[in-house]
């Protein structure tokens, strides 16, 4: 049975499912972030979110809180019911019609093919009153990356970058090595946090040797991923010496490459694999294609002018973040932010949000015409599921 919406007390209850949702950012892929409320006369009688691939779905745990409180309820979820078995947790239809719930209100359909819809129907075969599509533009903002990775098998692209007032990333000297404040570092740090892996080109570890990851209590380092072809990175990098506690991936051409050099890499705990060039590098695309198979959601683009304008010219890149500093350069010597031809018509940003970050701007947007624009209709404007910061799936 298909149900009607009651606009006010149903999206009420569904944002309160997308703030549980969110609780998960960067911890749930490669499942999506999904929240969930039970609701029984008016009343929230349990609460739930997913917080980790192989933990209880988020339905799961608002019945649970509920107990026999659930029979008779509605269970709001930010995202449909599984009804598959190929995972590593139950299927959540059977406990839900297990527990009694009458009604179930869902925020959007699951892009997997394995659920499409699968879920819903066997609800409604079961006499469970279904009604689907309350906040769906909020939850598809919120899980992104999780359906731009289902649809298309590659990542969620962010490019991060900072620069001058005149556009340079650095000095002819490659100085300074921070164009930004603190305060503004440590927000680009929150999109690390985000992301499941992070990405730059060897020119990068070579003249600053990054940590890559986040420096924040509690938060999960992403996966650092390094495109060195001929395997410059020096083994004494931070990339390398703590391999062992935060993953590193160097993607690496064959023919380029010293053998003994990749075993000592990997004799320190570094992954190291190998993709075919063309015109001299290793195409943006078939890092994304390599990184979607390994269940890479959302990948964070911090790299030099050629990473950067690879990434651009693949017309892979879906949301940039761009740190502007109150500096000039004042030089046409000084680093841009891409190297090489850029796109034709140039590249216009949509949902273009500019924040003051102490002495810094963060002006960040959806790039037109990507992968993921073409698969989402998003709301415009502040985002109002009121989940607010910064975060894959979001530009507030």
């Amino acid at each position: 049975m298909i149900d009607t919406i009651d606009t006010t007390d149903d999206e009420v209850q569904m944002r309160l499912a997308l703030r549980l949702a969110a609780r998960g950012r960067g911890r749930t892929p490669p499942n999506p972030m999904v929240g969930a409320v039970v609701t029984r006369g008016g009343e929230i009688v349990g609460e739930g979110c997913h917080r980790g691939s192989g933990q209880p779905h988020a339905e799961v745990v608002a019945m649970a809180a509920a107990g026999q409180k659930a029979r008779g309820a509605t269970l709001y979820t930010t995202l449909e019911p599984c009804s598959h078995t190929n995972k590593r947790t139950p299927p959540c239809v059977p406990a839900i019609l297990q527990s009694g719930i009458r009604r179930v209100v869902v925020a959007m359909v699951d892009p997997n093919p394995a659920v499409s819809g699968a879920g819903l129907s066997d609800l409604q075969k079961a006499g469970v009153a279904v009604a689907v599509g309350v906040c769906r533009q909020e939850a598809m903002r919120l899980n992104v990356a999780y359906v731009k990775w289902m649809t298309t098998g590659r990542p969620y692209v962010v490019l991060k970058a900072a620069m001058t007032l005149d556009g340079r990333i650095a000095t002819a000297a490659g100085t300074p090595r921070w164009m930004t404040s603190e305060v503004a570092r440590l927000d680009g740090r929150r999109l690390r946090a985000a992301a499941d892996a992070i990405l730059v080109g060897v020119g990068t570890v070579v003249a600053d040797n990054p940590q890559l990851t986040t420096r924040i209590r509690g938060a999960r380092n992403p996966l650092r991923v390094i495109i060195d072809p001929s395997l410059r990175t020096p083994l004494s990098a931070d990339v390398i010496v703590t391999a062992q506690k935060i993953p590193s991936l160097i993607l690496a051409v064959r023919r380029r490459t010293s053998v003994k050099k990749a075993e000592q890499m990997m004799a320190l705990g570094v992954e190291v694999d190998f993709l075919p060039e063309s015109d001299g590098e290793i195409p943006f695309t078939s890092v994304l294609d390599l990184l979607g198979k390994r269940g890479i959601l959302s990948l964070l683009v911090e790299g030099g002018a050629g990473v950067n304008g690879s990434a651009l010219r693949s017309g892979e890149v879906d949301q940039v973040v761009f740190y502007v500093a109150p500096r000039i350069c004042g030089g046409e010597d000084g680093l841009g932010l891409f190297r090489g031809a850029g796109p034709i018509d140039g590249i216009t940003l949509e949902e273009v949000a500019i924040k003051k970050i102490g002495a810094d701007l963060r002006i960040s947007g959806r790039v037109g015409k990507t992968a993921a624009s073409g698969l989402l209709t998003l709301a415009s404007g502040q985002d109002p599921s009121g989940l607010g910061s910064v975060g894959f799936g979001e530009v507030d």
